[in-house]
């Protein structure tokens, strides 16, 4: 099934209602986790995205998880959360434990990407890094560009970015296009370019768990 980011981004989208398991998920992961689906066979699991655009509006995520939570919560037996703290400033962990829903360990997808534990290794020295995943990759302009207004006024680059020295781009899967696109969004920050291939690493050990 082909499913458009755009839509992911303005709609959000339930898919294959009836499983015994719901995963709420940011739209942002819809991709890794329906291609997890088809690799470990999980046919018991739904899959509901909430708008991928929360991302640059984490405020609005606790309150859209606890609807959808209350919406989907008696066509389930078990209810699971595919975010991290993701700018909640822990007020979706909490929501999540009112709720008795659990939710992904770390503070966003770029740490479960990397994997909690190596994420907080290289935080220690690693402050000059910026983040893509495959996600943000294909929605540069989305989700970078246009929200900071750099498409409007470039010249705030300096501002937004003079701090900055790479640009850290985790690789969910190995796709050369992909890639590319990560070194031209590098180099329209001004900022050199590293890829880490992470795979899907702490998002499949959680989701396993489900």
């Amino acid at each position: 099934m082909h499913i458009e980011d755009n839509v992911l981004a303005q709609d959000g989208l339930t898919l294959q209602n009836g499983g015994k398991s719901l995963i709420i998920a940011c739209g942002a992961l819809a991709r890794e986790i329906l291609a997890l689906k088809d690799i470990n066979g999980w046919d018991h699991i739904d899959l509901t995205c909430l708008p991928a655009i929360y991302h640059v509006y984490p405020e609005k995520i606790t309150g859209a998880v606890e609807d959808a939570v209350l919406k989907h919560r008696s066509d389930y037996a078990r209810i699971f959360i595919a975010y991290a703290d993701c700018g909640t400033g822990g007020l979706l962990q909490a929501k999540c434990a009112e709720l008795g829903v659990e939710m992904i360990e770390g503070p966003h997808c770029y740490s479960f990407f990397e994997g909690n534990e190596t994420f907080a290794e290289i935080s220690e020295t690693e402050f000059t890094a910026f983040y893509l995943t495959d996600f943000l990759v294909r929605q540069f302009d989305a989700f970078v560009i246009k929200p900071m207004g750099l498409d409007r006024h470039p010249e705030l680059r300096d501002m937004y970015f003079g701090n900055y020295e790479k640009l850290v781009y985790q690789a969910q899967t190995d796709d050369p296009d992909l890639t590319e696109k990560a070194k031209v969004c590098a180099d329209r920050l001004g900022l050199a370019f590293e890829r880490r291939f992470t795979g899907y690493s702490d998002l499949q050990t959680s989701l396993a768990d489900v």
